[in-house]
Formats: structure tokens, C-alpha cells, sequence
């Protein structure tokens, strides 16, 4: 069960956003991820705990940010669930897509996790419902992925097989490359792993 932390800052200034403490596993019914998420001084920001079947679609997902909360899974596309600081109110929103992204390298590992992608094959469109912070305000957002290379490292116990991602934003064209290595994200704009207390879990299929 990997356990570790990522520093999360601003892919285009670099502005320093506090960390993500995680641990996540591959489990009976796909994959779990649950982390705590803080500001730079420390102080709690917000939580992600994700839950995905075998063949990668949310089964379960929870966001807390601001005060705010969504709820959501993967039904007639993605259904979630927001709901204010005070709690009073509630708005649900439905959305013909795959699966949810975020700010948080889960959803990075949640994407992999649904496409399957293979280094000969082609680039293939996602539609995600991203939910942007501090209020958590829902986004469709359509993404191109390709699996570049896959790579295997050397390391003091069995070799580390790192896969190299291009992923292309289709609204506006701009491309990023995100490293990830089983379970866990390695680098990616705005994410940088810091610390990691148990090797990358390896996904069978």
C-alpha cells in the first residue's frame, strides 16, 4: 500500500498550493485512493477519497475544499452531488462523461486506470467532470491521451516500469507530459512527488 506526499503548486507561476498526503491499493472490487490535503502553512484544506472498479470507472467519489462537498459516481455517465459550507443546500448535476478529474494526481492514476492505453497505440478522447477549487465548481472538460513510451527502471528490488503520458487539452490545444509509475504519479504540471514510504503498487491488468 503506497504511502506518500506531493507537493501541489501552480503549473504556470509555480505558486506553491501545500501538499497532499496519500495512501492508496489496489483492492477486491479495482482501487482506492484517500488523501489529506493542507495548505502551504500546514493548516487542512480539504480531503479526496476515490474509489474506481476493475475496469477503472468511479465507483465512489468524495471531495471536501472550502467547506464544500461533492459526492459522485459513475451512473447514466457521471452523477454527483455539491453541497455548500452550510450545508443547506444541495445541487446534483448529471454529465455524459467517463469518469471525474482534479487537481489531485489520483485522478491522473484514475485516467490511466479507465483507458487501457498501450505505447502503439493511437490517442484517445476522454471526457471528464473536473471540479475546480475552492468551491468546487463542476467543468466538462475534454482531454486527448497517448501512452508516449514505457520504460524500465533498475532499482534496489524489482525493476520500476515508468509510463511517459502526453495529454493534450482539446479546447485549447496545450499539451503537458505526465510520468506515473504503477499507482502512483511521479510528476506531472503542478505535481511533484516528495516522499513515498512503500513501492508503487503493480496493477495486473
Amino acid at each position: 500500500m503506497p504511502r506518500g506526499r506531493y507537493s501541489l503548486h501552480d503549473p504556470h507561476d509555480h505558486t506553491p498550493l501545500g501538499e497532499e498526503h496519500f495512501q492508496c491499493a489496489p483492492g477486491p472490487s479495482g482501487w482506492r485512493y484517500v488523501s489529506q490535503v493542507t495548505t502551504p502553512s500546514g493548516d487542512h484544506r480539504g480531503s479526496v477519497d476515490l474509489a474506481l472498479d476493475e475496469l477503472g470507472r468511479p465507483l465512489r467519489l468524495e471531495l471536501h475544499a472550502g467547506g464544500w462537498q461533492v459526492r459522485g459516481a459513475a451512473l447514466d455517465g457521471v452523477t454527483w452531488v455539491r453541497t455548500d459550507p452550510t450545508g443547506t443546500h444541495a445541487t446534483e448535476g448529471n454529465v455524459r462523461a467517463h469518469a471525474f478529474t482534479g487537481t489531485s494526481p489520483a485522478f491522473l492514476i484514475a485516467t490511466t486506470r479507465l483507458l487501457r492505453l498501450t505505447p502503439s497505440a493511437s490517442a484517445t478522447r476522454v471526457r471528464l467532470v473536473t471540479f475546480t477549487e475552492p468551491v468546487l465548481a463542476p467543468r466538462t472538460v475534454d482531454q486527448s491521451w497517448a501512452l508516449v513510451k514505457r520504460e524500465a527502471h533498475a532499482t534496489d528490488n524489482a525493476p520500476l516500469t515508468v509510463d511517459e503520458y502526453q495529454v493534450t487539452a482539446l479546447d485549447t490545444g496545450e499539451r503537458h507530459t505526465v510520468h506515473i509509475a504503477g499507482d502512483v504519479v511521479l510528476a506531472a504540471p503542478g505535481i511533484e512527488l516528495e516522499d513515498l514510504q512503500s513501492p508503487p503498487s503493480v496493477f495486473t491488468a
